[in-house]
């Protein structure tokens, strides 16, 4: 690993990070593009890494939100079991190829482009009921399980605005409750895949590091920061890595149909038995 990737994940860590500690949510959204494209790694060792990533750092920014109090068990559970059950499926369809490379970057894709709306969204939130819808936020749950097996993402950027508009919880508790949720989902989305990865594990010291900086740094300008300002530009960075994301899946469908046609159009060479003509000798004269 170069000095230009260490710097490269050390920045993307930090950002991260920094997002996590300030919205509870949205920041492992960036993860799976910078492992893609910036690392070159391929889905298969990047959504494992990403999952595995994304657990360690919402873990890390939970403390805050549980010393003081903002976390709501009730829709938690209610949320949160159906979500396992959607990443053990989801990362189950990953292990068993049904999900192929560049459906898993387009999912993701998708995904950031709707986190991206609901960013914006913000005045929406707070002005939301608070009115709790507990099937709706089940259904919420295995819509995001499924997401974080698939794309490796810990879905906090639609379990945010679910505990709100479903559950009827208040922006802090709501951002404090899904760190925990995003920590548990990855966790089990990391186990249904069923791929340690390994080789790519020295990526994830600068990550790392760099996600511990950006955690500390937001801890602390939170309180300072213009929360409207920070969403919309949170919202081109997902617009950007929508575009990263869908441009390197449309790549790599492209760059597997032309493998596929070349092998297919060999010509594939027979072996034909040599036919030797019969002997036209005349027998012999007595």
């Amino acid at each position: 690993m170069d000095g230009a990737s260490v710097v490269l994940l050390t920045g993307g860590g930090a950002l991260i990070g920094f997002l996590l500690s300030v919205l509870g949510a949205g920041g492992s959204m960036l993860l799976l593009p910078l492992l893609v494209s910036g690392a070159a790694l391929p889905t298969r060792e990047a959504v494992p890494l990403s999952l595995l990533v994304v657990m360690l750092l919402a873990l890390a920014n939970l403390g805050p939100y549980l010393r003081r109090g903002q976390f709501a068990p009730g829709p938690a559970l209610v949320l949160g079991l159906p979500a396992l059950a959607g990443s053990w499926i989801g990362g189950s369809w990953v292990k068993a190829g049904l999900v192929p490379e560049p459906l898993q970057l387009g999912v993701f894709a998708a995904a950031a482009l709707l986190a991206s709306w609901l960013l914006t969204r913000r005045s929406a939130l707070v002005g939301a009921s608070r009115r709790s819808r507990p099937l709706l936020l089940a259904v919420q749950g295995v819509l995001v399980g499924l997401l974080t097996g698939i794309a490796g993402v810990g879905g906090g950027f639609a379990i945010v605005p679910a505990l709100v508009l479903l559950a009827g919880l208040p922006m802090a508790i709501a951002s404090g409750t899904s760190l925990l949720l995003i920590a548990v989902n990855a966790l089990v989305a990391l186990g249904a895949l069923g791929h340690w990865p390994a080789a790519s594990l020295p990526l994830l010291l600068p990550l790392l590091i760099g996600g511990a900086i950006g955690a500390v740094a937001g801890q602390r300008l939170a309180p300072h920061l213009n929360d409207r300002r920070l969403r919309q530009g949170f919202s081109l960075l997902l617009i950007g890595s929508a575009l990263l994301s869908g441009s390197e899946a449309w790549r790599r469908h492209t760059s597997n149909a032309a493998s596929n046609g070349t092998s297919s159009a060999c010509p594939q060479t027979l072996a034909r038995p040599s036919l030797s003509k019969p002997s036209l000798a005349s027998p012999a004269l007595p």
